[in-house]
């Protein structure tokens, strides 16, 4: 008996016309995001009144497609538009139309505050569907690579010395240019292009020392982790001398002067990278609530951005968790007045720092003196604390694993502290969506 294959035809067109939502299963992700879309109550989008030009394509078609290629791991502009040819589910959502990647990344550059504005949206739904409820969340931190290179730092001393030198260079090809001139030498046509090149560097060392003397007057934390110690910056003056000038170690990243160089976890390595914040629903939604993206390692004063950012009109924060990074007395007195504070007190031996409320064994634990620590201390220690504590990792930290992971931002793709804010709240749009779908199915 002779084999039967199936006929694979390249060569007959299609006899009658693609229906696309043949081809898109019912209980698909993309159905929920456009529902989603439509039903939001959003501000206007950037588009271009006058309508001259080409045409545009639709703003809520445009932010449907960000949302669920970013929820299916699709964050360059390019790879967007090349899912619209490839993709079916992409492909059904835009009407089989192809916006291309200038379009794609201009409407997410844009459109920042209609993104967090959606953000919102998307959780007032899943307050409608009866999913969310607010009263326990827990915050953390994570660091996500910039896109710039660390080798691309360069300090304040060596900002100065470089300014010199360059400046003593250029000096010299000058001469060398004059006494070409006279002399008619063949130098001629290359010293015009090292002038400009020693210039443009020139310039590059005089606005980095220049920004760095403005972070240390406005009193900003220093934007890397202090090597070797392992200590983060404590405190608006830790980053500047008596003087109020950046210390000789003071640091800018001259690809991304809004990143910071940051210590990777447990490693005694360092990374461009900004701090990524979230909050997050401990109850069994397990939705980000809140957002926000630092340029310094140290999470010590965000306990109150971190209620903060979750909006009033979801309910009233009730009872916040957080790790060892997040202690501050001030903050812990200050916030503890309105909400239910657990917070692990850190403990330090000599090699790294800790983030639970155990100091580690056989080695010398840093001395809690403080009353309002001391007491944190204790309620956290309790029985009844390390219960509601236990929440904490088993909540927020998922959700990083998932963003990472599932998603694949593993880096920012844009530059900029704002820019990065539009980019980590899309992402976080994104995680919410699928966990809103899933939660919707169940």
């Amino acid at each position: 008996m002779s084999e039967r294959l199936v006929n694979v035809d390249r060569e007959t067109p299609m006899l009658l016309p693609v229906d696309l939502r043949e081809w898109v299963p019912e209980d698909d992700l993309v159905h929920f995001v456009i529902s989603a879309v439509e039903t939001m109550n959003l501000p206007a989008l950037t588009v271009n009144q006058r309508g001259s030009g080409s045409r545009q394509y639709p703003p809520r078609m445009m932010l449907a497609l960000v949302i669920y290629c970013y929820a299916n791991g699709l964050m360059s502009s390019r790879r967007i538009e090349r899912a619209t040819y490839r993709d079916l589910g992409v492909r059904y959502l835009t009407g089989d139309t192809h916006p291309d990647h200038d379009t794609i990344c201009a409407f997410r550059r844009e459109n920042g505050y209609v993104i967090k504005q959606a953000f919102l949206e998307l959780l007032r739904l899943a307050r409608q569907m009866g999913l969310l409820t607010v009263g326990t969340v827990s915050v953390d931190g994570t660091h996500i690579k910039a896109n710039a290179s660390k080798h691309k730092s360069l300090r304040y001393d060596r900002a100065g010395e470089l300014e010199r030198l360059l400046l003593k260079d250029i000096e010299e090809l000058l001469a060398r240019a004059e006494k070409s001139d006279n002399e008619s030498s063949g130098d001629e046509q290359k010293l015009p292009g090292e002038i400009a090149r020693r210039e443009a560097l020139l310039e590059k060392m005089r606005w980095a020392r220049a920004e760095l003397e403005n972070r240390a007057k406005s009193g900003q934390e220093p934007l890397q982790d202090k090597k070797g110690s392992g200590e983060k910056g404590s405190g608006p003056t830790s980053g500047a001398s008596a003087s109020g000038k950046p210390e000789a170690s003071q640091q800018i990243n001259l690809t991304d002067a809004d990143s910071a160089l940051m210590r990777k976890s447990r490693r005694d390595s360092y990374e461009q990278a900004y701090n990524a914040q979230a909050v997050v629903d401990v109850g069994d939604s397990r939705l980000i609530l809140g957002t926000d993206v630092l340029r310094t390692p140290s999470d010590a004063n965000q306990l109150s951005a971190a209620v903060c950012s979750v909006d009033k009109s979801l309910g009233r924060v009730q009872r916040l968790l957080a790790d060892g990074g997040y202690v501050n007395a001030e903050a812990i007195e200050e916030v503890g007045q309105t909400v239910d504070l657990y917070i692990a007190i850190t403990h330090e031996d000599n090699s790294h720092r800790r983030y639970d409320y155990r100091p580690p064994k056989d080695s010398p634990a840093k001395k809690v003196t403080d009353p309002r620590l001391v007491a944190m201390r204790e309620k956290v220690t309790g029985e009844e604390g390390k219960r509601i504590y236990a929440q904490r990792a088993c909540t927020v930290e998922p959700v990083f694993g998932t963003v990472k992971a599932a998603l694949g931002l593993r880096q920012f793709l844009m530059r900029g502290l704002q820019r990065v804010r539009i980019e980590w709240d899309l992402a976080c749009l994104a995680y919410n969506t699928r966990r809103l779908w899933g939660l919707s199915r169940a």
